[in-house]
């Protein structure tokens, strides 16, 4: 079941972006959610499993009034390809659209073959275009 996040989901949150490779060292997770719960709550979603609301997956979603974006996608490890993660984007596009958002982008890391191919199977490309970032309030 998708449904949106709930501070008690922390904990679970941080643990399945462990478990995907997620986590940086220069990004704290809680600092992370505490900053996305201040904007667009209401974006940030996760999936419990229905006979014990164990956090599998979680993603956030935001829209700038420009385009919108999706950070911190997860699916647990086990249950990759079962569909949660689709369910997430579809869910994130009906949610954006209605926002009237007119394009999603997301950020792949180079060489994650494998979730750019997942991206691309729901009909993402490429934009060829260079991300470039500037830590502006820094978490370590």
């Amino acid at each position: 079941m998708i449904r949106p996040f709930t501070p008690a989901d922390t904990e679970a949150v941080v643990a399945v972006w462990e478990s995907c490779g997620l986590v940086r060292p220069w990004n704290d997770p809680r600092r992370d959610i505490a900053r996305k719960l201040t904007v667009q709550p209401e974006l940030f979603l996760v999936a419990t499993e229905a006979e014990s609301d164990t956090v599998v997956a979680a993603g956030m979603a935001g829209f700038d009034g420009h385009r919108g974006w999706v950070n911190y996608l997860a699916v647990r490890p086990d249950l990759q390809g079962s569909g949660l993660g689709r369910a997430f984007m579809a869910e994130f596009e009906r949610l954006l659209t209605d926002l009237g958002c007119p394009k999603l982008n997301l950020q792949v890391r180079a060489g994650n073959e494998q979730v750019i191919g997942f991206y691309e199977s729901l009909g993402y490309a490429d934009d060829h275009t260079v991300s470039m970032g500037k830590r502006l309030i820094p978490d370590a």
